[in-house]
């Protein structure tokens, strides 16, 4: 599903506020630990590549109401290469969460790019 601009900003703007204060948990899955390996990234540059994200960055929203909730799909730019980045706010009161983290398998259809608005 496609959120409007203002459901990314804030979705963003809380995402990142929780971020702050519990931190985030990245899931260490196949291709997460191989972006990591062929683009020599440090944890810490990871977690800079995240709070990076903006509105522009959207790719959709995927429902999930059955581990984390819904899950937002970004793209960004970085390292030379584009990054698929699926992040989710989590349960109440603990850290937010990245389950995808990697090089991306396709070209990705950013929503808000360049003033446009799906």
């Amino acid at each position: 599903m496609i959120k409007t601009i203002q459901e990314v900003e804030q979705f963003i703007s809380h995402f990142k506020a929780k971020m702050k204060i519990f931190g985030i948990l990245f899931t260490e899955r196949g291709k997460n630990s191989e972006a990591l390996r062929m683009l020599g990234i440090t944890n810490n540059e990871r977690i800079k590549v995240v709070e990076r994200i903006e509105t522009s960055d959207y790719i959709e929203t995927i429902s999930d109401e059955l581990s984390y909730g819904d899950m937002w799909v970004f793209g960004k730019d970085a390292f030379g290469v584009e990054l698929y980045i699926k992040i989710s706010l989590g349960h109440p009161n603990s850290n937010t969460i990245c389950i995808s983290f990697h090089i991306a398998d396709y070209p990705l259809d950013y929503k808000y790019k360049d003033g446009k608005e799906s």
